[in-house]
């Protein structure tokens, strides 16, 4: 017996439209795609590019961290300009050597903080510029409830995520957040990632870090982001562990 042929209604197309930002139902026309979807496409195309090889904005973060009462400073990478940092990525994962003594010299005046936030421009500065201050006002909220210490913002221009693993060590500080600009797709190239280390240092590899990812208006919100974040902090801090350790760590402390 042969099963009925499903149908798909225009209504089912909609929805699925609805759930994803993926390219779904694009149509057809002739043997092309329809002249909406195919301009909506190289627009996006576009957007993509442009967040990755535009520059943040490093003054404009600082002014408006400073509005919400947070110190920064700018470091940078040894990476020089952004054409060397896309093609070296080893080099985006180090501090130049100007900027190690800048952070040991705030190191010695701030006094030790038990969280560092390192904001680098990461493969997106759409994904900073947009969402980066608002997440770290929303943490500093929370980390102040539980009576934690955050260091000086440390903006890092053309910076990876393991860049952050010197800057929080030679701050001195317990843990380190690094919100760095995802790799942007084609359905979305505002979206921001945080990656939380403990004692961090240089040479730390990737799997004694835990991200929460896809950071976005669209995707995870800067709340529900920030609560995320909070937790995971709380809990590494328990057990002295984070990364692909940290579940296990629990689950002994509360066995």
């Amino acid at each position: 017996m042969t099963k009925p042929a499903i149908q798909e209604t225009s209504d089912s197309i909609i929805d699925l439209k609805e759930m994803t930002d993926a390219r779904v139902s694009l149509g057809r026309f002739g043997a092309g795609l329809p002249t909406r979807a195919a301009q909506a496409f190289l627009l996006d195309h576009a957007r993509a590019r442009e967040a990755v090889w535009s520059m943040v904005d490093r003054k404009d973060l600082a002014e408006r961290l400073s509005r919400l009462g947070f110190e920064s400073v700018s470091v940078e990478s040894r990476a020089q300009d952004r054409s060397i940092y896309v093609r070296r990525p080893d080099l985006g994962r180090q501090l130049s050597d100007a900027s190690q003594e800048r952070l040991k010299t705030l190191a010695g005046t701030a006094g030790t903080p038990d969280i560092a936030i390192i904001v680098a421009d990461g493969l997106s500065s759409s994904a900073v510029d947009m969402n980066a201050v608002r997440l770290i006002e929303e943490l500093g909220a929370r980390f102040g409830a539980k009576g934690l210490k955050i260091g000086p913002i440390v903006l890092a221009e053309q910076a990876r995520v393991a860049l952050g693993d010197p800057a929080a060590e030679a701050l001195g500080a317990r843990l380190s957040i690094v919100l760095v600009g995802e790799r942007p797709g084609l359905s979305a190239a505002d979206s921001l990632g945080a990656y939380i280390t403990y004692a961090p240092k240089s040479g730390t590899p990737d799997s004694k870090r835990n991200c929460v990812s896809n950071i976005r208006d669209g995707g995870l919100s800067i709340g529900e982001a920030a609560d995320t974040i909070a937790d995971l902090v709380t809990d590494i801090f328990k057990v002295a562990i984070s990364g692909v350790a940290l579940k296990d760590a629990l689950v002994q402390l509360e066995g």
